[in-house]
């Protein structure tokens, strides 16, 4: 995605913005930001501290659930904002899906800085979330002080999807594929039922997550991505996540990271499926960026390695610029 095209689709519409209202950050609430085109985003706030902290959850069309138990370490010094991005959980789930395109979300995403007076953000970021960040990140560098990525999705496609299927594909059996695919069907039946659905998405995870676990029969995840709103995440796993993938085509963010000047932490598990070389593409040729490999942790390092993992991150946000593992 090229940086001046981007940061071009906005201008028109950041204008507008200039005069809006902003809202003092208070912890421990909750609500929903209303954005210029009139959709309605919903936002979790938690934690205290002398800064605040913007957490970006994974999918497309998941939500905030799928990272708000695990990321509580860090409300114990931080304030933290987190939202259920469009498309996923409880905010707009549009029925006119050209409103669910990547300029889009990275509107929101400002809109939502903008709502709550924030000069400048820190991102941490998980999944697909990171490439959400980067490329908010890229039209507004002068907006983010710094980012935080786990697990990301590679900053370029090339031939990720094909890699990645085949590496979740070989880490489950027939029988758990075929439990996953039945737990779907109950899931996203419009006609079975809230509590069924919610049901079938427990089930579907109950397996989906053991591939993305460097131990799968140990895990200490306390998110609890089922507890959110049923339609969200019906309408995020069969609309969202397509629609909103799709808007990024053959994605290659790198030449505009290579001039972005934003420090940079990336914890990635060396147990995961997304392939290690390909993240490695987020930090090359980057003096302000830092690659943290996690032993024994896949796709979810701050809860499978705590222990290593937070206190680097404590340790990057309060010095980016001249943080080094």
């Amino acid at each position: 995605m090229n940086r001046s095209l981007i940061a071009a689709s906005f201008a028109a519409a950041c204008s507008l913005l200039s005069a809006a209202v902003s809202h003092p950050v208070s912890a421990q609430t909750s609500g929903y930001l209303t954005t210029s085109d009139s959709a309605r985003l919903y936002y979790r706030i938690a934690g205290t501290g002398p800064d605040t902290l913007i957490a970006m959850h994974g999918g497309p069309g998941m939500d905030m659930e799928s990272i708000y138990g695990d990321f509580a370490p860090l409300t114990a010094k931080h304030v933290v904002i987190f939202y259920d991005q469009r498309g996923g959980g409880r905010s707009e789930l549009p029925t006119d899906t050209t409103r669910l395109v990547v300029a889009r979300q990275v509107h929101d995403l400002d809109e939502l800085r903008r709502h709550f007076g924030l000069q400048r953000v820190t991102l941490l970021a998980h999944s697909y979330g990171p490439l959400l960040a980067a490329s908010y990140a890229i039209a507004h560098p002068d907006a983010v002080r710094a980012m935080v990525f786990f697990g990301p999705l590679p900053p370029y496609q090339g031939d990720f999807w094909s890699r990645y299927g085949s590496g979740l594909n070989a880490r489950l059996d027939s029988a758990q594929r075929a439990e996953m695919s039945r737990a779907s069907r109950v899931m996203n039946d419009p006609t079975a039922g809230d509590e069924v659905n919610r049901q079938g998405c427990r089930d579907f995870w109950a397996v989906g997550l053991r591939p993305r676990l460097a131990d799968p029969d140990r895990t200490t995840i306390r998110s609890a991505v089922c507890d959110g709103s049923v339609a969200g995440f019906r309408y995020g796993l069969t609309t969202g996540n397509r629609v909103i993938m799709a808007s990024y085509g053959n994605w290659d963010l790198r030449p505009a990271l290579r001039t972005l000047d934003v420090p940079l932490l990336v914890v990635h598990g060396e147990a995961e499926v997304i392939p290690m070389e390909m993240v490695e593409a987020w930090v090359t040729g980057r003096a302000n960026a830092s690659l943290m490999r996690v032993p024994r942790a896949a796709h979810f390092p701050y809860t499978e390695r705590p222990e290593l993992v937070w206190p680097a991150v404590e340790g990057f946000l309060a010095a980016p610029e001249s943080w080094r593992p």
